[in-house]
């Protein structure tokens, strides 16, 4: 049962990663997660400071801008195929579980457990206050006459980890939750920390805990590497002396790696089928009338 059918007052659901906020930074960070398979939510509702723009102009591959409904309906589409599931709820607090990881409760009464929470609202940040113990993540200042209290954007590091460990921030970084499209690539990159640390913990070593998620033309790779052993070679080659993993663990571990690092060569015709699939769902996102107007246009003046 995915979170958005968890309307019972009562229920609670295990995720690897919750991210609050569902913006670029939220539902990029969100893409890397799942695509990895780390099981994640991203909750989204409440204060959005994207959604104060007229009209996103500056937002690389929109060449003319993009409206902001079908920009976010693009996001949690792009969040959702990846593998998130994304709810309409607004998160009220995140507390520290008495057995590790957090306990995430929404103003609609779920409760999620969480290994891992992700912080990308650039806006009301005041779930995380149950975790302030230390007094650290939010600063005070005086406009007006009057004492005003913010979440402290350097609390997190460049990588988005922060003191408290499983915890993320996204948003809000400094400038960096300026823009639309620094907040989505500031977002990747935390989720990639966020992928890595979860790799780490299973017991990968650092060199390939932060891989590149990223597909290769099958008629590009030399043969060699199509072959296993020459892949276990190479590990065997990489391995820390230090790893600490039993024989069996590190067969799991090396094998699941292979077949991954296999699985992201494509053919030319998979490239094919891939790229009519997402010309489809561009044009799902679009306006029905638009695209007939389009066609219409097209072929009145014979442009292609």
């Amino acid at each position: 049962m995915s979170a958005d059918e968890s309307t019972d007052a009562a229920s609670t659901r295990e995720y690897d990663v919750v991210i609050v906020g569902g913006g670029p930074a939220g539902c990029s960070t969100g893409v890397f997660t799942a695509r990895e398979g780390l099981d994640t939510v991203i909750f989204d509702r409440g204060r959005s400071s994207l959604r104060q723009c007229a009209h996103l102009e500056n937002y690389l591959g929109f060449p003319a801008g993009i409206d902001i409904e079908t920009f976010y309906d693009l996001a949690h589409d792009h969040a959702k195929t990846a593998g998130c599931d994304v709810v309409a709820d607004l998160v009220e607090s995140v507390t520290r579980a008495t057995d590790g990881g957090f306990v995430v409760e929404t103003q609609e009464d779920r409760t999620v457990h969480a290994a891992r929470v992700v912080a990308a609202t650039r806006y009301g940040s005041e779930y995380l206050k149950p975790l302030d113990d230390a007094d650290e993540m939010f600063v005070t200042h005086s406009h007006g006459g009057e004492e005003h209290e913010h979440f402290d954007r350097t609390y997190a590091d460049r990588d988005g980890r922060t003191p408290i460990e499983g915890l993320y921030v996204a948003s809000p970084v400094e400038k960096v939750s300026e823009q639309a499209i620094l907040a989505a690539g500031h977002g990747a990159l935390v989720g990639r920390h966020v992928v890595g640390d979860a790799r780490r913990e299973e017991g990968y070593w650092d060199e390939i805990a932060e891989r590149i998620d990223w597909l290769r033309r099958e008629r590009a790779r030399d043969d060699e590497w199509g072959d296993r052993e020459r892949w276990r070679e190479y590990f065997q080659n990489n391995l820390p002396d230090d790893h600490g993993l039993s024989e069996d663990k590190l067969d799991e571990l090396r094998e699941q790696e292979i077949d991954d690092r296999l699985d992201a060569y494509v053919t030319d015709d998979e490239i094919d089928q891939r790229k009519q699939q997402a010309h489809d769902a561009i044009l799902e996102s679009l306006d029905t009338d638009r695209i007939r107007a389009y066609l219409d246009r097209v072929d009145d003046t014979g442009d292609s």
